[in-house]
Parts: structure tokens; C-alpha cells; sequence
């Protein structure tokens, strides 16, 4: 167990990066969360890149409106939006503030915390606790609640990689459940992690490093 009160977790500026540059360089960070049931921590493994207005997929494509205003603030904050209505997802807001965009976290690789995760998800198949944006959110309790807090100050933070950690080769591919730019190469996940969402044959990733 590590730990974390003397770790740095990424500044302000990661997040004010360009969304596809936060996008990649998020895989292999640690998320940790703070939470009254104790400490959770997880591995993010898969992420996809939402890159603003003319992203047809990404929310501020459609203007600002009360449930994504969030997106039209500083980068670095929780957006948590509602899909089905029953599943959460959650999101890191990037970029500036002219270009309201945000990364979708898909899947996380559960370390600290299982037993707490399992609860909440009702079930011990640990590769299916967080293998899904809603299943994420369920494992880690996240709900509406979250909207707008900081990741670099609040309770929910990431940390960077260690050093000499495995370097997986990050792949590349469409993202999923879309219906607009569905096409666009903006998923990224850790080759060959079992804890990555489960994804159609047709969406098979290119290998990027």
C-alpha cells in the first residue's frame, strides 16, 4: 500500500493540456480517492477524448446549458453526467477555458479499496468492477454530487505513474456507444489489460507507442 500524503498528484497545468494529450498521458496514472469508506484506489487503463465544440460527440458541441455547464469552466473538474438514466460517467474537464472539453475516464484497474468496490457493485469478479464508465462510478460511488469539484484539491486526485512502472504500448481506436464521429480515433487504453472495457471485434485499436 502506498503512500499517498507524500505523493504529488498531477498540478493544474496537466489538465490545461490539449484533451488528447491528457487523454493518453492519464493511462497508467493512479486514481485515488478519498472517500468516507476509506481509501480507493485504481488504475486508469482506458480513456476517451471528447476535444470540444467541433467534436459532434462531445457535450459543449450543443452549447452551454445547466447540465454541462461544468465543461465552460477551468480544466481539472469533475463532470458527471447521467446516461440511460441510471448510469453515471465521469468525466476531467481540459483544455482552456475557450475550449470547453473533457476526458471520459471508460475503465480503471481496481488496488486498494476491492472489498468496499464489490459491495457496491454486488458482485467479486474483480476484472468486472470497474470495466465500464458506469461501472466505475458505481464501484466508486460517484454520482451528480461530484460535479464540479477539483481533482487537483477535492477528494478524488491522480497521481503519476512510478518510475520503472510496466510501460504498456497505448492503442488507439474509435470510442464507443456513439453515435456522432464514431469514427474518430479518440479511445486509448493499455494494450493487452484485462481490466479494459469490453469492446466489438469492429473496434479493434492500432498500436500507438
Amino acid at each position: 500500500m502506498l503512500n499517498w500524503s507524500k505523493r504529488k498528484p498531477y498540478p493544474q497545468e496537466f489538465y490545461e493540456q490539449q484533451t488528447v494529450v491528457v487523454a493518453r498521458e492519464l493511462l497508467g496514472s493512479y486514481m485515488v480517492y478519498d472517500s468516507p469508506d476509506g481509501l480507493l484506489v485504481a488504475r486508469v487503463v482506458e480513456t476517451e477524448a471528447y476535444t470540444g465544440p467541433d467534436d459532434p460527440a462531445c457535450h459543449s458541441a450543443r452549447g452551454k446549458k445547466q447540465g454541462n455547464a461544468v465543461m465552460f469552466g477551468p480544466a481539472g473538474r469533475v463532470y458527471v453526467y447521467l446516461i440511460y438514466g441510471m448510469y453515471y460517467c465521469f468525466n476531467i474537464t481540459t483544455d482552456s477555458l475557450t475550449t470547453p472539453a473533457a476526458v471520459l475516464l471508460r475503465a480503471l484497474e481496481p488496488l486498494e479499496g476491492i472489498g468496499v468496490m464489490a459491495r457496491r457493485r454486488g458482485t467479486d469478479d474483480l476484472r468486472n468492477l470497474c470495466s465500464g464508465p458506469g461501472k466505475l462510478c458505481q464501484a466508486l460511488g460517484i454520482n451528480k454530487d461530484f460535479n464540479g469539484l477539483s481533482v487537483v484539491t477535492g477528494p478524488i486526485r491522480f497521481y503519476p505513474p512510478d518510475q520503472g512502472a510496466e510501460d504498456r504500448a497505448v492503442m488507439v481506436g474509435p470510442r464507443v456507444g456513439i453515435s456522432r464521429a464514431a469514427d474518430w480515433p479518440l479511445r486509448f487504453y493499455l494494450e493487452g489489460n484485462p481490466f479494459v472495457s469490453r469492446v466489438p471485434r469492429r473496434y479493434a485499436g492500432k498500436r500507438l507507442t
